[in-house]
């Protein structure tokens, strides 16, 4: 019985000493984060435009809601926007009971059509909105403002970023007599996700590595009553440096 448990025990007690030497061997590090935003002018708009219409009668509330249609998805052609960026992006088709104020209802069915809009000309944005609501659009579903270089932008983030978190990492050695050595481990995080948008349901974007969000503040002067803002980018790092 003795030879029987001897193997268990030497294998516990080399896996023992291997952890502690691991421990004793592995050099010193810091770890710490950085985080940057870079902020750019918008150059294009990204907008959905829902038309709703309502009737007892089926074929009524779809003439009346293909109708509507026609006429925005003129609009965008007079304006001279691109048909590859105007799509049909929600269609629902659905009887539904309508409450009258002397307490009966009535059945009636319910046409739905989401159509979305990239406008490159930013500049037409506040024709486009205007006048697509006089055609019989009765829903703006969302509107984002958004930039082409989004690339460009976001690589700029995460090269700041990581200088951030350079400098922290000297600054904080520093304080203990210690150097900072070369990055032992380096990751990318974002608390947010890119450009989302959220409507019946439906979740666009998703990027976990960085973040897009329109901001208030200093931006591209537009006429009219529309504040074009700016784009934030913005990335976050997280490194570890060794220590000398």
């Amino acid at each position: 019985m003795k030879r029987h448990f001897q193997f268990p025990l030497l294998f516990a007690a080399l896996f023992l000493f291997a952890s502690t030497l691991r421990a004793q061997t592995s050099p010193p590090s810091i770890d710490v984060s950085g985080s940057a935003d870079v902020r750019v002018i918008p150059d294009e708009v990204f907008i959905v435009f829902g038309v709703e219409t309502s009737d007892p009668a089926l074929s009524v509330a779809k003439s009346q809601n293909d109708e509507t249609v026609k006429k925005l998805l003129t609009l965008t052609a007079q304006l001279q926007v691109d048909p590859r960026y105007v799509q049909t992006d929600f269609i629902s088709v659905e009887p539904w009971e309508h409450d009258l104020r002397n307490g009966t209802s009535r059945k009636e069915y319910r046409v739905r059509k989401n159509i979305a809009v990239t406008l490159k000309e930013i500049a037409k944005f506040e024709e486009l909105l205007s006048r697509a609501l006089e055609t019989g659009v009765n829903n703006v579903h969302g509107i984002q403002f958004r930039t082409t270089e989004l690339r460009k932008h976001r690589d700029r983030a995460r090269e700041m970023a990581i200088q951030a978190a350079r400098e922290k990492a000297e600054l904080l050695a520093s304080q203990l007599g210690r150097r900072v050595g070369p990055a032992i481990r380096i990751s990318e995080y974002s608390g947010g996700w890119y450009s989302p948008y959220n409507w019946w349901g439906q979740s666009y974007g998703g990027n976990a590595m960085s973040q897009v969000s329109s901001q208030s503040g200093d931006a591209s002067s537009s006429s009219g009553t529309i504040a074009f803002g700016q784009i934030t980018v913005t990335a976050n790092v997280s490194v570890s440096f060794a220590l000398q």
